[in-house]
C-alpha cells in the first residue's frame, strides 16, 4: 500500500463520538502519548475542552484540512458512513470496536484504505490486556483439551440508558462478548460456532444473554456463556484445561492463572497499547484489521436459536 506521507511529529487526530467510552479511555490515552495531536472533536451532544468542536464529521473534516487521522467512536450502526468520508479524504481510521455493523462494510473499508492509501486499524482494546500475550504463549507450549469463555456483566452498570445497542445492528449482549470473542480468536486455535441459543427479552431487538459452542479446526469442544445481566461480581473469563495444568485467563485478560496460582497480573493499559499500535501502522504505511471476532457475532445471529425471555427493563 502507498502511505498517505505523515510527517515524523505528531499526528493530528481529530475525534468523533464524543461518548463514555471517550472520556474515559480516549481522551486520556491520547493526553499522553507524544504521538499524537488531538486537534479537533466532532459530536452531536458531546464536546472535548480546549479544541475546536463540530457537529459532524464533514463539517470537522472541512474546516481542518490539516488532519491526518480521524478516531471513530460512534455507534456501530453509524460507523460505516462516517469511515468512509475520512477514507475518501485520506484521513487514517482508527475504529473503535466493533469495527462495523456488518463484516461485508469492514471488507469495503478495508478495500477503500487500500485505495486511497491510507491505514485502517480495527481496535481490539481486549487483546491488548495486559496478561493476553502470556495465555497466548503458555497455550501455545500445552496441549489443550477444552476451553471455555464465561463473560458476565451488568448492562445496566455499564451502558446505562443507551438504548442504541438494543437496536438492531447494536449487538446486545456481544457488545461485550465481541471482546471475549478479540481474545478467544488471538489465543486459541482457530473455531467456529456449532451452535448457539440468543436470548432476546421481548421488549428489545437485540440478545441478553447467549450460550454458544464451538469446536476448533482441530476438534476441541469451546463454550461460550454470555449474560448482560450479571449481579454482584462481574466476570471476564477464558478457562482452558491443558496437559500442563488448568489455566485461567481472568479480569478481561488482566490476570493469568494456572492451577490456582497467578503467574502474569500487570496494571490495565489497553488504550494507550492501541493508539501506540495505530501510530505504528500509520508511520508504517499499513492496515490492521482482523475481522474473525465479528465473523463470529454474524454467524451466532445467522445460526443461533432465538429464545424470547422476560421483558428487559433499565
Amino acid at each position: 500500500m502507498t502511505s498517505n506521507p505523515t510527517r515524523l511529529g505528531p499526528i493530528k487526530l481529530g475525534i468523533v463520538g464524543v461518548g463514555k467510552i471517550v472520556r474515559d479511555q480516549h481522551l486520556p490515552a491520547l493526553a499522553k502519548d507524544a504521538n499524537y495531536q488531538l486537534a479537533a472533536a466532532a459530536s452531536r451532544h458531546g464536546k472535548v475542552d480546549d479544541i475546536p468542536n463540530y457537529p459532524t464529521i464533514e463539517a470537522m473534516l472541512d474546516a481542518e484540512p490539516g488532519l491526518e487521522a480521524v478516531s471513530l467512536c460512534m455507534p456501530p450502526q453509524f460507523r460505516y458512513d462516517a469511515a468512509r468520508t475520512a477514507l475518501e479524504a485520506r484521513k487514517h481510521v482508527f475504529l473503535e470496536k466493533p469495527p462495523g455493523a456488518t463484516v461485508s462494510e469492514v471488507e469495503d473499508l478495508k478495500a477503500l484504505a487500500v485505495k486511497n492509501g491510507v491505514s485502517l486499524f480495527a481496535s481490539w482494546h481486549s487483546r491488548y490486556a495486559p496478561a493476553v500475550e502470556a495465555a497466548r504463549a503458555f497455550l501455545a507450549s500445552a496441549r489443550i483439551s477444552s476451553a471455555a469463555i464465561n463473560w458476565k456483566e451488568d448492562v445496566r452498570r455499564w451502558h446505562p440508558n443507551q438504548e442504541w445497542i438494543w437496536a438492531p445492528g447494536g449487538f446486545g449482549v456481544f457488545d461485550p462478548g465481541i471482546n471475549a470473542l478479540s481474545i478467544a480468536t488471538h489465543i486459541l486455535p482457530p473455531m467456529f460456532i456449532t451452535s448457539a441459543v440468543l436470548d432476546f427479552p421481548e421488549n428489545r431487538a437485540s440478545p441478553v444473554a447467549a450460550h454458544v459452542s464451538f469446536r476448533t479446526s482441530n476438534g476441541l469442544p469451546v463454550t461460550m456463556e454470555l449474560d448482560w445481566l450479571q449481579t454482584g461480581p462481574q466476570s471476564w473469563d477464558i478457562l482452558a484445561e491443558t496437559d500442563k495444568g488448568k489455566m485461567v485467563l481472568s479480569g478481561g485478560g488482566a490476570k493469568l492463572a494456572v492451577d490456582g496460582k497467578i503467574v502474569h497480573d500487570e496494571p490495565e493499559a489497553e488504550y494507550p497499547m492501541l493508539y501506540k499500535r495505530f501510530a505504528e501502522i500509520v508511520r508504517a504505511g499499513v492496515s490492521d484489521v482482523d475481522l474473525a471476532p465479528l465473523q463470529h457475532v454474524a454467524d451466532a445471529f445467522m445460526l443461533g436459536k432465538r429464545n424470547v425471555v422476560e421483558a428487559f427493563f433499565d
